[in-house]
């Protein structure tokens, strides 16, 4: 049986205080690795399997460029973004397409609207539709198109698991985490996600997140020069205003958000935090990461409240502010 993370397992992350009263609590696990890649802290049981879900693209944007797939600046920034879907976003990924002979008729991704309100509502007055090219994965799909045309294999079936693309972006996966995958899962956008312990997700993006585009090695080269891109284009993570993107903007680390309260960061200095929420609630993730790079010396307490104050985590009542999502004490 598969070892996945437990309510016994877990400790308190984050509550959600209003008017002085503790009102709920998010548990889960973290940990936290040095700039040399040792394991600093853990909290709760962080050998528990768990599914990376967006916070896997990084890997798999390093596997779609090691196989062939030739993207730079803010395109390969967007090959590991989870976006808003702005006009912005999507005028990006089409030339992706376009310059690998592709259409948005490839994508396997499915229709959605912007998650950015400006940009659907624009489409709704202008009459328009979901479209693959706007969901917030379209940006890793066209990556990985990318990396069929360059190395030869067939773009039809490009999500199924089977495929050559999917056992390459396993194989990188298994090399950077140090582990086996334990369990093949379908993620929300149609690609294969794995289960991985929360450690291995920590070393790998630890691996990613402190390589150079300078290395002899061509593979810490490419995960190095994809770091640089979203460091240089913050916009492309996510989106303006949210969590990932000021993130990068105010701290000038490394953060990438996943479904269901998953969150890995990584400090200039290369101390990496990797964390899940159990209870899959994401509105904390993004400060509890911070703060722990802050315990570990990587960042200044200065540094984490001017985050706090650049992210939704006041709790409103009456139209004022009565409370605060925090840090919990497990941390």
């Amino acid at each position: 049986m598969l070892e996945t993370l437990t309510v016994q397992d877990a400790v308190e992350l984050a509550v959600v205080e209003r008017s002085g009263f503790v009102e709920s609590r998010h548990a889960g696990a973290a940990v936290v690795l040095s700039p040399d890649g040792d394991i600093v802290a853990r909290h709760g049981n962080v050998d528990a399997l768990v599914l990376p879900r967006s916070s896997l693209k990084p890997l798999q944007a390093v596997a779609c460029i090691t196989a062939g797939a030739v993207l730079e600046g803010e395109q390969l920034a967007l090959a590991t973004a989870s976006h808003t879907g702005t006009d912005r976003h999507a005028a990006t990924i089409r030339d992706m397409l376009t310059e690998g002979g592709l259409t948005e008729d490839d994508l396997a991704c499915p229709a959605a609207w912007p998650s950015d309100t400006a940009a659907r509502d624009d489409m709704v007055r202008e009459h328009g539709e979901p479209a693959r090219i706007r969901m917030n994965c379209s940006g890793k799909h066209a990556a990985m198109l990318r990396a069929c045309v360059a190395t030869g294999w067939p773009t039809r079936g490009y999500l199924d698991a089977a495929h050559p693309l999917q056992a390459h972006i396993r194989d990188v996966i298994e090399r950077l985490t140090g582990e086996k995958v334990a369990h093949t899962a379908i993620d929300g956008c149609g690609a294969p996600v794995y289960a991985l312990t929360l450690t291995g997700i920590a070393r790998a993006i630890h691996r990613i997140g402190s390589a150079s585009d300078r290395s002899p090695f061509a593979l810490h080269r490419v995960a190095g020069s994809l770091v640089k891109a979203v460091r240089e284009h913050p916009w492309t993570i996510e989106g303006p205003g949210r969590p990932d993107t000021v993130a990068i903007e105010t701290l000038g680390v490394f953060a990438k958000g996943g479904a269901e309260g998953f969150m890995v960061m990584v400090a200039p200095d290369g101390t990496t935090v990797a964390l899940k929420m159990l209870d899959g609630g994401a509105r904390a993730a993004t400060v509890v990461a911070a703060t722990l790079l802050a315990r570990a010396g990587a960042l200044q307490d200065g540094d984490v409240e001017r985050l706090a104050e650049a992210l939704p985590l006041a709790v409103l009542g009456g139209g004022r502010e009565v409370g605060v999502i925090r840090t919990g004490v497990g941390i």
